[in-house]
């Protein structure tokens, strides 16, 4: 039996303060969340969700996992406003064939975060 898979919907990353996690990925990304709780803070980011998620109260991050890749139209221009803002380097922006660039980056609280140009990839 397989999984029929539906491309990306939801990335949450896991941060030690919610309200500053909150702030800083609205004012780099100019962007306010759909959902606003003590427990989780959703954004609606083109047709996609990227959440936060409090640590628990043991301090678990809950952070294995892959990178998930947001859209941009520049790489190189997200990618030092990120460095700019707090954000540590993981992958600068590279050309991965054709006219596709990515690159990554730490949040300020560890959590991985791709950014993409990808000119060919279209929503359903």
């Amino acid at each position: 039996m397989s999984v029929k898979l539906h491309g990306l919907r939801t990335v949450v990353y896991m941060v030690p303060d919610l309200a500053r996690a909150k702030e800083w990925y609205c004012s780099n990304f100019g962007i306010e969340p759909y959902f606003d709780e003590p427990f989780y803070v959703g954004f609606t980011v083109g047709g996609y969700e990227l959440g936060l998620h409090p640590y628990d109260e043991n301090g678990n991050t809950h952070t294995v996992g892959g990178t998930a890749y947001w859209g941009v139209d520049d790489v190189a221009e997200a990618y030092d406003k990120l460095i700019a803002a707090g954000a540590t380097s993981l992958e600068a922006p590279a050309n991965v064939g054709g006219d596709i660039v990515i690159a990554s980056v730490r949040d300020p609280w560890g959590n991985p975060l791709g950014i993409i140009y990808n000119p060919h990839f279209k929503l359903p």
